[in-house]
This record gives structure tokens, sequence and C-alpha cells, in this order.
């Protein structure tokens, strides 16, 4: 099996849709850089649709230790979400790279329905 062409930011999107969402803690890295920057670099790179972070404020996983952003505990490892949308077929086929990266964390897919997605007027889509 082949893996899908790289999508252009002006390719349509409507319609059924799958969302991946990775749960990792800020702190994670991958070769010195931050983790959630890697799987961010590498769903552009495959040509996604779009990937979004989000810095959590409070949160605990399978270790059930919980992680806080409160004055006392400004170096805690605090939870990150990344938000990746695109089609299933192209989603699934970027699994193996979420796979080799995230070593510990959570990795949910859901379907969702795309209702809305526009780019900015004059970017460069090429």
């Amino acid at each position: 099996m082949t893996a899908p062409e790289p999508a252009r930011a002006a390719r349509p999107l409507s319609g059924p849709a799958l969302r991946a969402t990775i749960f990792v803690g800020e702190n994670d890295t991958w070769h010195h850089k931050p983790l959630y920057a890697e799987i961010v670099h590498r769903a552009h790179k495959a040509g996604l649709a779009g990937a979004s972070v989000f810095r959590g404020i409070e949160g605990f996983g399978a270790g059930s230790l919980i992680h806080t952003h409160r004055l006392l505990s400004l170096s805690e490892d605090l939870p990150v979400a990344i938000f990746i949308v695109d089609t299933e077929e192209r989603v699934r086929a970027f699994l193996p790279q979420i796979d080799e990266l995230v070593t510990e964390g959570l990795v949910i897919l859901d379907d969702c329905e795309v209702h809305r997605y526009v780019g900015r007027a004059g970017e460069d889509t090429a």
C-alpha cells in the first residue's frame, strides 16, 4: 500500500473526516526538541490538512501524577494535546509516525465532520 500524496493547503476538505488527538507532556522530547513540535512538523510534511497544539493547565495520565500550572508547581510537566484532522485515509496513513514518536501518552481517534476549512486569502499554497 502506498502512502497518500501530500496535500496542499488549497485542497478542499469537507464532510466526513478523522481527528487524531495525541496527549503528551509538554516536556516530552524527540531528539532534543519538543515532541509536540516534531509531531506537527511531520504532519505538515505528510501534507495533512492541519494540526494544532493546545497546552493544558492541569491533568493526569496513566501514571496518575497530577500536573498543574499552579504557582507552586510552575516547573511541572503540563499536558499538551495535538489535534490532527484530515480524511480517514490520510490520518490512518500517518499513525505509524505517531506510534514511532509517542512512547508515553494517549492517542485517540474520533470520526468528525468538517463543516468549513478555508485558508487565509493571499497565502502561498504551493
